[in-house]
């Protein structure tokens, strides 16, 4: 309509407003912008005199691109990067003056003087379109039971008969049999309590039909592994109860939060599970999620100068002046305290402070969307209920427009598809061997305490295996040289920033120093890895067995010595100190554990 109207068309704007109008009866159609267009005048005097003539109602908006005046030329360089161009160019397509920042109540009801009615209508709009999300509830699919059974029965009938299976096929003792049952008893109640037995059931039953319809999944990795119910009901391959895996520090009844379970799958088998998902409940339910891929310090100084025409050397040299941390993001404020030659040059070089100007303004903005490797949703109804969508061009489907934390805040569910090359590898691997001969071939059977495979480990030999293959694991592997699997599980968890420092120690007391405990009640706990601890299951159990903890207060330590703050970690040391003076250690002794 606007087109025809600034074309002086007005039959023709008049005869497509008539007709939006008939199709939509009562809906705004016209909508009027004030952004610095040079004809924006005319166009609002003709939009209103057509609206008049209509009987229709007129809505007054404005096109924000950026939030303060002064930030246009950012904005412009902003374009300039996405597009390709060079700022100084003067051929290139200008879209957007510097009236479009966020204009304020009282800038708006003055740009509107003379229409107020039309202010008003954008207001009802705005409270006509609102929709109401209740944060922090979560938002589960209804996984279908059988007529007269609640989800949490279902729940509870088929763990107990996948950890009937599971016994059997493990050849327990019978006084092994008690601390199984007793356990998923405990993890049952605790999951109904917590309202998630719909969560574990939607994941078993789309794991199961991976593995029923050919597609390799993995064991179980990350906190689910040490869920009992998961193990019974197919999710995982790893028997809890034998290493000793917390179900508290997977789902903790006394810190309410989604479970999360992290599942591989063949890289090649992947995409028909999350069509199977699809099909189960729903195309419009369904979606994977986006990433934003945002302008960090070092990338957003090259950008920022390529579009001011600024030589590549030139702005390479300035980008490397930009520290580096692993693990840490370093901002353009923090490099200019950090490197004294990136502060002097932007005060003595004046291409330098435009450069790092157009950065600061620019930077941790999004630079493009892309799509979450392993993340998929699955809604109660209608995805657009809950959040918007988005289509890739060229693309199939939609993805989320809402990162993994927003939709999570919302109380939708994610579930990770992870693919994984080795997962695939192994599957080719398993039916070659069978292929050759060896038909009752499966990976299942292979032993763990086979001694040959032990010493090919501990020669270095180990591409391809994973977490195993990179050169530092491999040098690793061959000074510990491990002769068990729980040899294997040490190295995986100490081979990362900070344990790495017990590395040493650690292969010594493997190899036969002398191991010294602070209280004969930590042998059974760091026995297993000679008195070092390694795992975060092996502090939850020290915290409960000498610092009178629960194990879902346990959980709570555990998470605050990752979050690192020393506030929490001055209270649970306190915490700690006391409940183990309590049970016989001394302050000394005690404070020096909890260092």
């Amino acid at each position: 309509v606007g087109q025809a109207l600034m074309a002086d068309h007005a039959e023709a704007a008049e005869r497509l407003a008539q007709g939006w109008a008939s199709a939509f009866p009562g809906r705004y159609y016209l909508e009027l912008q004030r952004a610095g267009h040079p004809h924006a005048e005319a166009l609002l005097a003709r939009s209103v005199a057509l609206a008049s003539r209509l009987g229709l109602p007129v809505v007054a908006t404005h096109p924000v691109q950026f939030l303060d005046a002064g930030d246009f030329q950012a904005h412009e360089a902003r374009v300039c990067i996405a597009t390709g161009h060079v700022l100084g160019d003067q051929r290139r397509p200008k879209r957007f003056t510097p009236e479009q920042y966020f204009k304020r109540q009282d800038e708006m009801a003055k740009l509107f003087a003379d229409i107020p009615h039309a202010l008003q209508n954008s207001i009802e709009i705005a409270r006509r379109c609102n929709l109401a999300i209740e944060l922090g509830k979560s938002r589960l699919p209804a996984f279908p039971t059988p007529e007269g059974v609640t989800i949490d029965e279902l729940l509870k009938r088929q763990a107990e008969a996948g950890l009937v299976k599971r016994m059997e096929k493990l050849a327990l003792k019978e006084t092994d049999l008690p601390r199984y049952h007793e356990r998923l008893a405990f993890e049952i109640r605790t999951i109904a309590q917590m309202g998630y037995a719909g969560y574990f059931l939607i994941v078993a039953d789309f794991i199961n039909w991976a593995r029923s319809n050919g597609v390799p999944v993995g064991p179980g990795r990350g906190s689910g592994a040490g869920s009992l119910v998961a193990y019974s009901l197919g999710i995982t391959d790893l028997d809890p109860l034998k290493y000793d895996l917390l179900f508290e520090r997977f789902l903790n009844p006394e810190r309410v939060s989604m479970p999360d379970f992290d599942i591989d799958f063949c890289q090649d088998g992947r995409d028909r599970v999350i069509d199977y998902v699809r099909r189960k409940y729903g195309e419009d339910s369904v979606s994977q999620i986006a990433t934003f891929g945002t302008m960090a310090a070092r990338a957003v100084v090259r950008d920022c100068g390529r579009v001011l025409d600024l030589g590549y050397n030139f702005c390479d040299q300035v980008a490397k002046l930009i520290p580096v941390q692993p693990g840490k993001l370093i901002t353009l404020e923090d490099a200019r305290k950090m490197e004294p030659l990136l502060a002097e040059r932007e005060k003595n070089e004046d291409e330098v402070r435009e450069l790092l100007e157009f950065g600061t303004k620019l930077e941790g903005m999004v630079r493009n969307v892309g799509m979450h490797a392993g993340g998929v949703l699955i809604a109660p109804g209608r995805l657009t209920d809950f959040c918007p969508l988005y289509s890739a061009e060229g693309g199939v489907n939609v993805i989320s427009q809402l990162d993994k934390d927003d939709v999570e805040a919302i109380g939708l569910v994610k579930f990770d598809f992870l693919g994984l090359t080795t997962l695939t590898i192994l599957d080719w691997a398993e039916r070659f061997v069978r292929r050759m001969g060896e038909e009752g071939f499966s990976l299942e059977k292979v032993p763990l305490d086979d001694a040959a495979a032990y010493k090919l480990l501990s020669s270095g030999n180990t591409t391809a295996v994973f977490q195993l293959e990179s050169r530092g694991m491999r040098d690793l592997i061959k000074r510990a040289r491990p002769d068990r699997f729980e040899d294997v599980i040490a190295l995986v968890a100490l081979y990362r920033p900070g344990p790495m420092d017990l590395i040493p120690e650690y292969i010594e007391r493997k190899h036969g120093k002398r191991v010294e405990y602070l209280d004969p009640r930590l042998v059974p706990i760091l026995g297993p890895t000679y008195g070092i601890m390694v795992y975060q299951e092996q502090v939850m159990q020290i915290a409960q067995v000498i610092g009178g903890y629960t194990l879902g207060g346990a959980d709570l330590l555990r998470r605050a010595m990752g979050k690192k703050k020393p506030e929490e970690m001055a209270q649970q040391r306190d915490i700690f100190v006391s409940g183990a003076k309590e049970r016989g250690l001394s302050h000394g002794k005690a404070t020096q554990l909890f260092d």
